[in-house]
């Protein structure tokens, strides 16, 4: 099992045991503040002291972009706004290998058009569990993607 799962589940068995979430399906927004914050904490440690732009600029500015979608989506939270944060990475992950493609000129169109595919099937999935709305999903996906845009004249 790798290093980050353990630390993700280790932090959700504390959240439960505390009772700040009632479930892995965390629907009250309130209980999404916590989680939200470790997974931004964590980011910010891993961008400021792990991965460095002088050394793999290309990630630094997409785990960058990640720490300011997931800001994003905590600010939302004080607004009453729920996003998907499964769309907010999916946003995140399939426009950073769009960037990559643009930086290295590789042929990544097998993989970009395969991300799309997987966004369709992780939106249809979050809807038909009613885990969330279709605007949640739009928002999340969209909260996803402007920060790697906004990052992409850093590193492109």
């Amino acid at each position: 099992m790798q290093l980050q799962t353990c630390i993700v589940l280790l932090f959700f068995y504390l959240l439960k045991t505390f009772g700040k979430v009632d479930s892995i399906m965390i629907s009250d927004m309130n209980q999404r503040k916590i989680p939200l914050l470790l997974n931004i904490s964590l980011l910010a440690v891993l961008v400021m002291r792990g991965i460095r732009s002088e050394m793999f600029p290309e990630l630094h500015y997409y785990l960058l972009g990640g720490l300011l979608s997931s800001g994003l989506a905590f600010v939302m939270l004080f607004f009453k706004t729920k996003t998907s944060i499964h769309m907010l990475g999916m946003g995140a992950l399939t426009f950073f290998v769009v960037g990559l493609a643009i930086a290295t000129d590789y042929d990544l169109h097998y993989t970009i058009a395969t991300l799309f595919v997987i966004t369709g099937f992780v939106a249809s999935s979050r809807l038909a569990m009613k885990a969330h709305s279709l605007y949640e999903l739009f928002f999340g996906y969209i909260i996803g993607i402007v920060p790697q845009i906004i990052l992409y004249k850093y590193w492109l």
